[in-house]
């Protein structure tokens, strides 16, 4: 594994799980750097991930999952990395997934990877009312950009220094990244490839998604994927700025 890849987790009040997250990590991607980004949680998560070897990037508050994220991409991008992979930090990603993940991309055969928990015939079956936010966002997603994608609000992906870039810039949006990113980086020309991996339901509804109505969410993510439609093509088109 290249020593220029970057692990990052976003993590919330996780002190009781983000040991065993980065311990996992380690374990696959004993050569990557892990970083994790405390969004201003109120208890131990930075000491403990720090004991467990891990960078802190710590928010003085809570500022949410979509800029928690960010930080990281601009902190990859600062420290010159070629390649990213995102886990959370509640224990609901296997990190054993992570190679699946940079191959294509480490390959040159993909800028983005989506690791999708139903590829494959996995047993993960999410709520109702979630399924149905899937559904409807996948199919849209699959409209736009002309290609099947089976888990467009996965959080576990892995992606290369171009793609680093483009999300470290303001067009990256931040309320709730999911469907959009996966427009946005369609109408920038990055190529996009999903594969299996493992993911657990139990830990998933104490993940930093919870806590969001589903009909305010639907609402969010339909306007948000109606104002990247709407914006120039020409803010997306400008990649040789995200080297």
């Amino acid at each position: 594994m290249r020593a220029d890849t970057l692990v990052i987790i976003p993590a919330f009040n996780e002190a009781t799980r983000i040991a065993a997250v980065i311990a996992g990590v380690r374990a696959v991607v004993p050569a990557a750097d892990i970083v994790v980004i405390d969004d201003g949680s109120g208890d131990d998560t930075a000491a403990v991930a720090r004991h467990a070897g891990a960078m802190v990037i710590r928010h003085p508050f809570n500022l949410g999952y979509g800029v928690t994220i960010q930080t990281g991409y601009k902190y990859a991008l600062a420290k010159g990395c070629r390649f990213l992979v995102q886990i959370d930090g509640d224990g609901q990603h296997d990190p054993a997934g992570i190679p699946a993940l940079l191959a294509p991309v480490s390959a040159g055969d993909a800028d983005f990877v989506i690791g999708s928990r139903f590829l494959n015939g996995n047993s993960y079956r999410p709520p109702l009312l979630r399924r149905f936010g899937m559904l409807l966002f996948r199919s849209i997603v699959a409209l736009v950009i002309r290609q099947p994608v089976t888990d467009c609000t996965s959080g576990f992906q892995a992606f290369n220094r171009e793609v680093i870039g483009f999300f470290a810039r303001d067009l990256f949006p931040c309320d709730y990244p999911d469907a959009d990113v996966l427009i946005s980086l369609h109408l920038a020309g990055f190529r996009i490839r999903e594969v299996p991996v493992r993911m657990s339901a139990g830990a998933a509804g104490k993940s930093m998604h919870s806590g969001i109505k589903p009909v305010y969410y639907v609402f969010k993510m339909l306007l948000s994927i109606a104002v990247t439609l709407l914006r120039s093509h020409r803010l997306y088109r400008r990649r040789s700025s995200c080297r």
